[in-house]
């Protein structure tokens, strides 16, 4: 009986979410629309985006504890990566960035009412399974960096399917893309999203969503075959965080 009590208040705090997700967008609809309109508007647009994100963070009971381990500069570009286990990555992300930035992100989401229309405006989406789709992502993206903006990528490419995964391989492109334009990685560990809301509907929970902004990976004199040293140096970073984190007393109850 618990136990069924428990689903039924899991599901509807799922149900909420997908509420706190629509309807401050249908509230500020027309101003998104003008925002997206053109191009040199997007740091207005992102700013909505980061108020968007945390109506839905705290409103869902999750707060946010951030450990800057080196900081951003404004006005700087950057290539912004994390470990990638949950939809509140998204927020997450949009929280803890100061820095207008563009996400790289898969297509499938783009068929979200409402929200998949301003997905689709603002994001550079990416189709896995066509290679032209890669090739247009460097394309978009090399244009947002000249721009001035930074780019956000989850380099494990989704979410693993097995949630046993504590990281899953990173892909190339982000560090690609960074060495291209000489501009400093930002490795970020996301370690409690996957408990806290997993794509496993039944399990989540409200608390403390914690982020830690690891030392920035510099490439300023990296050439592009140095590439996936950086991938492999970015990964070594964030699966040592995650690691250690399973292994404290307070990772281990919680």
């Amino acid at each position: 009986m618990i136990n069924i009590l428990r689903k039924i208040l899991i599901l509807l705090w799922r149900v909420w979410f997908y509420i706190i997700l629509i309807v401050p967008i249908l509230i500020l609809f027309p101003i998104l629309l003008i925002s997206v309109a053109k191009d040199s508007w997007y740091p207005f647009f992102f700013r909505l985006a980061r108020f968007w994100a945390r109506i839905i963070l705290f409103g869902m009971g999750f707060w946010p504890k951030i450990e800057r381990l080196e900081k951003t500069e404004l006005g700087k570009s950057y290539m912004y990566i994390a470990n990638h286990t949950s939809m509140a990555d998204i927020m997450l992300m949009l929280h803890t960035v100061r820095n207008p930035f563009v996400f790289v992100g898969k297509q499938e989401l783009a068929r979200f009412p409402i929200f998949g229309y301003f997905y689709k405006q603002t994001c550079i989406l990416v189709d896995r399974g066509d290679p032209k789709s890669r090739l247009a992502v460097f394309e978009s993206a090399q244009k947002r960096l000249r721009q001035g903006l930074s780019i956000c990528i989850f380099p494990e490419g989704g979410v693993p399917d097995d949630t046993s995964v504590v990281l899953d391989s990173f892909k190339d492109g982000a560090f690609r893309l960074a060495i291209d334009h000489q501009v400093p990685i930002v490795p970020m560990v996301f370690y409690d999203n996957k408990k806290r809301f997993s794509y496993n509907f039944f399990t989540g929970s409200p608390g403390v969503m914690r982020v830690k902004i690891l030392p920035f990976i510099e490439t300023e004199g990296k050439e592009p075959g140095d590439r996936r040293e950086l991938r492999d140096q970015a990964f070594k970073a964030i699966h040592s965080e995650l690691l250690k984190d399973q292994t404290t007393p307070d990772a281990i109850k919680g």
